[in-house]
Formats: structure tokens, C-alpha cells, sequence
């Protein structure tokens, strides 16, 4: 099922988070999918704040996988960097899939490697307003090295998103594309509060 939005700067990225934060469950596995400074990490940051997970979410440093343990009573979240993985056996030495029933996998740079984690799941593509025309072109990854860190213990409030003005106002395309009848409805829903038309409607 697909589904695409167009996303008019960081309020309506946070508000999109909040709605698909809302309908996520544990053992979900989100694949992110766009060129270096899509948003794929200024996403999952608002993904984390609406879940409610311990710790600031960032581009791991020094790992591939972060864990950000609940803060109450909804799923965990881990976070994955997969830009320096050359296949789907790299991927599957993580063992992520411990993990996988009690938390939110977001996997960015996972299309193509992380498929095989998760038989259900939703792979977002984020496109820039440049990009569409064919204008944009892909940069460098990631830069992490490691395996999987458990993020900080201690809760600590959202840190203020450290983007330039330009990147801040930058409309965007969201593509939605769900593997698995457990997606079918949420896709709809996460859709229909948008305001787009359903899943299978091209919006422009």
C-alpha cells in the first residue's frame, strides 16, 4: 500500500510524527529512505519525543543501533544507521531482532539491507522540494562505527533541532509504502489525518 504527503517544514514533520507515533505498536519496523539531509534523524527525533523514549536521539557516533528504553508504559525505541553496511548479512550480524518485539526499529539507510528484519513493515521516503525535479543529489552517510549502545538511563527533555532557517522552511515529499495487512488500516488513518486521499492516490 502507498500513500504519498506533501510536508511543509518541521511543524508538519513533528505533526506527522505525532500521528504515526499514535498507531505504532511494539515489535514495528520503520525503514528511512531519502539523501543526506532529507530529515530521516530530524524525523525519528520527533518520532522518539511523541513515543516517549529515554534519552536524545541523534546520528550515532560511535555505534550503528542505539536502544532508547520506554519512559512509561509504550514501546522502546531502536534507532539504526545502516549507511556503512554493504549488505542484508551486515545487517543481520546486529541481532536486532532480540529487540525487535518490545520496541520501534526506525532503520535509516535500510532499503535494500533490512527488508528481511520484519516480513510487516513501512518505508518512508523523504524527498526534498529540490529534489523532485532531478536536481538534488545524494551525499556521504553516516560516519558510525559499532554496534549497538544503550542510549542514557535518565529521561531528559527534547534538545532543540540544530537546523539552518533554509532546511527548517523546506516543503517535502513523504512516500509511504507499507509491507503487510497489519499496515493497511494505520496507513489509511495516518493518511486520512493529513488531509491527503487514501493510500494508492499520487498527490501533488
Amino acid at each position: 500500500m502507498r500513500a504519498e504527503l506533501r510536508i511543509a517544514g518541521l511543524e508538519e514533520i513533528d505533526a506527522f510524527a505525532a500521528r504515526l507515533a499514535a498507531v505504532l505498536r511494539p515489535g514495528d519496523v520503520i525503514i528511512l529512505t531519502g539523501d543526506l539531509g532529507a530529515g530521516k534523524t530530524t524525523f525519528t527525533q520527533f518520532l522518539a519525543g511523541h513515543l516517549g523514549v529515554r534519552g536524545r536521539v541523534s546520528s550515532p557516533t560511535f555505534v550503528i543501533a542505539r536502544e532508547h528504553a520506554p519512559a512509561g508504559a509504550g514501546p522502546g525505541l531502536v534507532h539504526v544507521d545502516a549507511y556503512r553496511l554493504d549488505d542484508s548479512a551486515e545487517f543481520a550480524d546486529l541481532d536486532l531482532g532480540a529487540d525487535l518485539a518490545e520496541s520501534v526499529t526506525v532503520i535509516e539507510w535500510g532499503h535494500g539491507i533490512a527488508e528481511e528484519l520484519s516480513a510487516e513493515r513501512l518505508e518512508i521516503t523523504l524527498v526534498r522540494a529540490f529534489e523532485e525535479d532531478g536536481s538534488g543529489t545524494a551525499g556521504p552517510g553516516s560516519t558510525d562505527t559499532g554496534l549497538v549502545d544503550p542510549a542514557p538511563a535518565a529521561p531528559i527533555a527534547p534538545e532543540p533541532l540544530e537546523l539552518d532557517l533554509a532546511e527548517e522552511d523546506e516543503s517535502r515529499l513523504l512516500v509511504l509504502e507499507s509491507t503487510g495487512p497489519g499496515w493497511d488500516a494505520r496507513l489509511t488513518l495516518v493518511a486520512e489525518q493529513h488531509g491527503e486521499p487514501g493510500p494508492g492516490t499520487e498527490t501533488r
